[in-house]
Order: C-alpha cells, then structure tokens, then sequence
C-alpha cells in the first residue's frame, strides 16, 4: 500500500478526534510513593517517574495529548488536568464523578485534544486527599506559530509550583478529617518540592534543600506560577524585581505591573519578569501565607532563590515585605479586581478574545451557592453547599447515563441555599446545554475559599463583601472580567462568574481547598445535548473503567513488568500505528 493510502487511513481512524494535521504527544507516568524531606523531616510523598513534583507536560494548541498511567501505589488513582477544558470528553477530566479509579498496580491511557486554549495549568492525582502528598506538576499549553501573542517571546520559560505542605502524608491528614478534627496550621511552604532558604535560623532548620532559579542579567523570562496547595492562599514575590501580569489560566491579561500577588488555591498565573538588577547579591524568592493572621503564620513561608549568572553573593536580611494590609480587608480584593483581560489579543485562535460579548448575552439560570463554616450530618463532620455535602456517585455520572442505571444522581441540586438541615446526597445541577449559567459564590465562613469549575473559562464579572442580591449586579464588569477556571471568594463575601454552558459532559464545580472539598464542598453540572442524533460529546472511551454498579462489566487487567509498554494503549492513535506496521508488511 502507498504512502498516500496510509495517511488516508490515518485521517480515517483519528478524524473522530482531530484534523490528521494536529500532532500527538505521549507521556509515560509512574505513579509511586518515594521518602523526601522537603522541610526536613523524612516522610513519604507521592512521585511521578521518581520525581516530586511530576514533569511538566508541554503541548501546543490542538495537539492531542496521550497520558499512560501506571498507578504504583496501594489504593486507586485518578489524574485531573486542572484548567484543561476536556471538550466533548468528561470522560478524561479524572474526577470521581466522571472516572472509575485507576485500581493499584493497573494502568490506565487518558486521550484528549488540547483544543483551543493556550496558558499556564497544573495536574494533580484527585483522590483519597493524595494531592497533599504531591503526584502534581505544571502543564503548558503553547499557542500555535500562526497566532500572535501579546509580548515579545521570552528568554525563557519557567514553571514554578507554590503551595503549603504538612510533614504528615495524607492518609494521616485524611484521618485526621475523618475523625472531625481541624488540619490546623501548615508546617511550611514549598516552592517547585522544595523547603525554604535559610533566611532566619531561628525559623528554618538546617540542611533544607531550596529551590534555585539561575537567570542571565537583562534577559526577561516568564514565570508560570501554579497554588497547587492544600488551603493556604500565598503571595508571591521577588526581591527587588516587578512582576508584569500577562496571563492567567488560559487568557491574556491586560498587561500591569506587581510588587507581588495574592494566588489562591488552585490559581495559575504567568508574569514577565526582567533581569534588570545589579547583581551584588542574589534574590528571594517568596511565597507567604495571606488571609491568615500572619504574625502567627510566619513559618509558613516559601523562600528561593534567584540567581544571576554573575552574582556576586549570596541572599542575606529580611525578606521583602508582603502586602501591609492588616487592617485593610479590601487590599487583596482591589487587586483581584484590577486583573483584566486583554480583550484586544488573540486567544488559542486568531480572533480577539473580547470578540466574546458576553456581557451582553441573556442568563438562562440563576444559581446561589453558599458555604458555611462545617457542619456535623449524622454525627460526621462535613462541609456543604447550599446545605448539601455532595457524595460522590459510586458509579460516574455519565457512565450511569450510558448504561441507563438509575438511581446513581439526583438532578434537583437547588437554585438558592436550603433552609431546612443541611443534608448528604449526590445532588447535581441540570444544566441547560448553550445556556448561559449566572453562580454566585456566597462564602459565608471564616477563611478563605477559592472554586474551580471543570470543563469551561468562566467570566469573573464580580465580587465584594457581604450577602449578595440582585442590586449586586449593578456592580458587575460586563466588558473586560477574565476568562479562567478557578476564582476566589473572600471570607464574609461573593464572587460572581458567568458560564456558557457549550461544552456537553458532566463537570466538576467545587471548592479547590482541599479539606473543604474532602469533606464534601462540591457538585456536579450535567450538560446534555437533548437532540440525540446531534454528536456533540463524544461516547466512552474504548478503555473505559467500570465500577459501583457496573463493576461487572470489568475485565481484569494482566499485570506484568513491563505494563507500563504494553498495558492501556487502547486509544485511536496507537491502532493507528498497529495497522500501519501490519499494512507496511
């Protein structure tokens, strides 16, 4: 058979995907527990190909990406692709409303099209509270040459991961949930795995392993910075050096100068930063607690260091100062505020990404969600929404749909709070397929929260202190609010997003703090196209996983050394492969 004819074949096979022109990558991961002492003490996190944090994935625009899992450690896994939009495919978001767990010892292939999003992402396993272990890592998403980006090209890129850390595992925190008892304050703050520089020995041990980032003077490098933490908001910092906002989560901002920046749990960022200081000494690196009350908290900081290829020294004195704020609630919400979107660049494709009025599109629901400080539900201590603490379905949502097994969901998940007791269910939202969802996020507990929604880029049109009403929309930005996948909700306030709900599946809208979200603070949209014959979601993949009530239906998988080759590949594009070889005998 002729060249031609193969690369017909080709288009065929993977045309249910992508266009035959957009590339595959293919990753291997091996999922294993390793002893590290990021903060000094010997503990067990979890690693992925022997390192903590894992690889940095990097892909281009509408590249299709292909994932092989081998889960090494002793209980079930799922990887989710946090800000990755998943479009047509729920079924790889790795959530357990949407994946059976990948069982110890298996593999697993995820498959899916990074399709028309740029930005700076992360990863990270989704259950069993193992993500404060570790098992994360960055994910960049390139624009394509043909598409123009509004700076010039850096001299570098570097992805850098903040976020607090305890020196017990997780099951041991896990435990501590289950038992109803408060995590309590972080041990520290790790920057890229890494414990905190030596700046002051009265508060950082000896022998801590810190993170170093070696730049060359009068070069300018983005920095692609990722909370990939368990609760703590974090602001970050250099010494000495502006911070020039350029992206956040697959949008460009409006580009605007920083001292430093509130990130939030869960939140992504990209910055500019020039090289243009004296290099007498290096610099901190720093990323401190927020929201918290920071004379206490002062251990929980994450220091690096920056350094110039000529330094001359090493870091010495105080750190720079955060934010002096104590007494000015609203200095971190001004700044979230200030974030714009920079409507006149071109996104994942040429257009302008204000080419989207969507302010001026027609809400088709209205739904208030609140959250309250935990609650006890039958002698448990949970967390809720809107008077719900969401139990995870034992069979995935759209997976019950497939197989028409009833009783697995409600679709009642209430428009406005509960007034009775608050209550345990799996209780989901019935969300209207291309219509356009108006949440209010009302956190009226004391800390801070921040909410992710699988699956989509809302619109943050708003937030302020205090119970939200209708008069707040008054307030909205309904021209230039970023476009992103996780926002913050400040103690005793709100925050308002807008969702077009275009992307079919079943997503996650949950709180990214962890304990929170553990212990039930989450729920699921269900977008279904009612017009059948109309193939806008994708079926299930070849390799799907069953469990709950259609464990049944699962095959055993052969486990052998080398599964990590050979187990799991049952995407299009390795079928692919096998027939060309066969058709090329």
């Amino acid at each position: 058979m002729d060249v031609f004819k193969i690369l017909l074949l080709m288009f065929f096979v993977n045309s249910r995907f992508s266009s035959a022109a957009d590339p595959y990558s293919f990753y291997n991961f091996e999922v294993s527990y390793i002893t590290a002492s990021p903060l000094g003490v010997p503990q067990q996190v979890i690693a992925i190909n022997g390192k903590f944090p894992g690889p940095t994935i990097n892909v281009t625009t509408n590249e299709n990406l292909v994932v092989n899992v081998r889960n090494k450690l002793d209980e079930g896994l799922l990887l989710h692709w946090s800000g990755i939009q998943q479009r047509r495919v729920s079924w790889q978001d790795g959530l357990a409303g949407t994946n059976c767990p990948i069982p110890p010892k298996w593999n697993w292939t995820y498959e899916f099209q990074v399709k028309d999003q740029i930005g700076s992402f992360f990863y990270f396993p989704s259950l069993h509270f193992q993500r404060a272990s570790g098992g994360f890592g960055s994910f960049i998403v390139n624009p394509r040459s043909v598409i123009p980006v509004p700076f010039s090209t850096p001299d570098g890129d570097i992805t850098i991961t903040i976020g607090d850390w305890y020196t017990r595992n997780h099951t041991a925190l896990r435990k501590a949930l289950d038992d109803g008892k408060d995590l309590g304050m972080p041990d520290g703050v790790l920057i890229n795995g890494k414990g905190p520089y030596q700046y002051n020995k009265t508060l950082v041990a000896d022998g801590i392993d810190y993170e170093t980032i070696t730049v060359h003077p009068g070069r300018t490098y983005r920095l692609r910075v990722s909370n990939v933490g368990i609760s703590t908001s974090l602001n970050f910092r250099i010494q000495g050096h502006n911070l020039v906002l350029a992206e956040s989560e697959g949008s460009y901002t409006v580009q605007q100068n920083y001292t430093s920046l509130d990130i939030h749990v869960g939140q992504s960022y990209s910055f500019l930063v020039t090289m243009d200081q004296n290099a007498s000494s290096d610099y901190y690196i720093v990323a401190s607690a927020r929201i918290v009350n920071e004379t206490i908290w002062r251990r929980v900081t994450g220091v690096g260091i920056l350094h110039y290829t000529n330094s001359k020294g090493k870091a010495t004195g105080h750190l720079p100062p955060g934010p002096q704020d104590e007494f000015d609630k609203t200095f971190s919400m001004n700044q979230a505020r200030s974030i714009r979107w920079n409507v006149s660049a071109s996104g994942a494709r040429p257009n302008p990404q204000g080419s989207f009025k969507y302010g001026s599109i027609n809400v088709t629901d209205v739904y208030v969600l609140r959250n309250m400080p935990p609650v006890k539900i039958n002698g448990k201590r949970r967390t809720t929404l809107s008077g719900i603490s969401f139990v995870n379905p034992s069979t995935p949502i759209r997976l019950a749909d497939k197989h028409k097994v009833k009783g697995v969901y409600k679709l009642d998940f209430p428009k406005r709070p509960l007034t009775g007791p608050p209550r345990r269910e799996t209780s989901v939202i019935n969300g209207t397929y291309r219509g356009f969802m108006e949440v209010i996020l009302q956190n009226n507990d004391t800390k801070m929260q921040s909410y992710h929604m699988s699956g989509y880029a809302f619109f943050a049109v708003g937030m302020d202190y205090g119970e939200w009403t209708e008069n707040s929309r008054g307030t909205y930005n309904k021209w230039d609010g970023i476009a992103r996948s996780t926002i913050q909700v400040y103690p005793g306030a709100w925050s308002a997003i807008l969702i077009s709900l275009d992307n079919p599946g079943a997503w996650n809208l949950r709180t990214e703090n962890l304990d929170s979200w553990y212990l039930g603070q989450e729920t699921y949209v269900r977008v279904v196209n009612p017009d059948e014959n109309n193939k806008t979601e994708f079926g299930a993949p070849a390799n799907v996983l069953y469990c709950g009530a259609l464990s049944k239906l699962q095959k055993p998988q052969k486990i052998s050394s080398s599964a990590t080759r050979s187990i799991g590949f049952t995407n299009l594009s390795m079928i692919v492969m096998a027939l060309v070889m066969l058709l090329l005998r």
